[in-house]
């Protein structure tokens, strides 16, 4: 009795599996979204942020000489006014 094995080599069903995973996940790698800044966008961006923080460091170093100082002044009315204004919301 002889036995043959024909057609039992070229069947893997494994091989399909492997295949349709790796062009679902090709698939997915392509559909990705992207985002571009234009180069006017990002000076826009910086010169508004270094004014932003160049000016607040200004008020800071004056707050921080004032409180050295001891000439810095609060004024309750307006610190009550916007506590009262913030908790009515």
């Amino acid at each position: 009795m002889k036995i043959t094995s024909f057609g039992v080599n070229s069947v893997n069903p494994y091989n399909k599996q492997q295949r349709s995973l790796k062009a679902a996940e090709s698939k997915s790698v392509a559909a990705t979204d992207k985002i571009e800044i234009s180069s006017a966008a990002k000076e826009m961006s910086a010169s508004s942020t270094s004014t932003y923080s160049t000016e607040r460091a200004q008020k800071i170093q004056q707050l921080k000489e004032e409180i050295h100082s001891g000439n810095y002044q609060v004024d309750s009315r307006k610190v009550a006014e916007d506590m009262l204004n913030y908790y009515r919301k």
